[in-house]
């Protein structure tokens, strides 16, 4: 795996709105990174219960993608285990947290955790298992250990 140096945010304005410029389809295809995947799940899991990060955010996703020129298919895109994954993960870490401290020292914490890490799926699936097509196409089981619930 590649070393990449973590990119923290600077504010919660700074979370907010870039879950905001997700859900409304505007956020540049430069500014999705890992960090924002995970900062954005997040939001969403603390600040917007309308939302369901489980049922709703494959959607977001998938039209963020085709927003942007970034096809959904078999070898590019969405993924639906991975974002499944990330998705148990962030909200149990924020099941931990204390709700009185601020919206970015959470995110920037999560991201030093093991469920804001690149890797943190292959805790659960062997690589050959979660890079399937199956895998992108609909979340599957772990081969590996089971997720968080």
């Amino acid at each position: 795996m590649t070393d990449h140096s973590i990119r923290f945010f600077d504010s919660s304005t700074a979370v907010r709105h870039l879950g905001e410029r997700l859900i409304a389809s505007c956020l540049p295809r430069a500014e999705w990174t890992h960090e924002a995947h995970v900062a954005a799940c997040y939001w969403l899991v603390a600040e917007r219960p309308d939302i369901g990060v489980t049922k709703d955010l494959p959607a977001i996703i998938r039209r963020h993608n085709a927003s942007v020129g970034t096809p959904n298919t078999d070898s590019s895109g969405f993924h639906a285990t991975i974002t499944h994954c990330y998705a148990v993960g962030v909200a149990a870490f924020h099941r931990r947290c204390e709700q009185a401290v601020p919206l970015v020292e959470r995110v920037n914490a999560l991201l030093r955790e093991p469920e804001g890490a690149r890797d943190w799926p292959l805790r659960f699936y062997s690589r050959e298992r979660l890079f399937s097509v199956e895998a992108r196409r609909a979340v599957i089981l772990p081969d590996l250990a089971a997720l968080p619930s």
